[in-house]
């Protein structure tokens, strides 16, 4: 299997596999995030609820702290 060298265009910098590895990471996160807002969206939608942008805002990671149990 033969590979070809891309060029570099004036100005365009390497990025190291570190930096490479984190950009893919952070896409998939986004890849992900978009997809469960998405999901989250449609069942709001199909069950009636109103569908508000700031309640989908923390799908990944901790939990919106108006959420707590009293």
């Amino acid at each position: 299997m033969k590979t070809t060298k891309r060029l570099k265009k004036p100005g365009e910098t390497t990025m190291s596999a570190n930096e490479q590895a984190r950009a893919l990471m952070l896409r998939h996160h986004h890849l992900v995030k978009n997809r469960q807002q998405a999901m989250l969206g449609r069942a709001a939608a199909e069950v009636g609820l109103p569908i508000d942008g700031d309640d989908l805002s923390n799908t990944q990671g901790k939990p919106n702290p108006s959420f707590r149990a009293s």
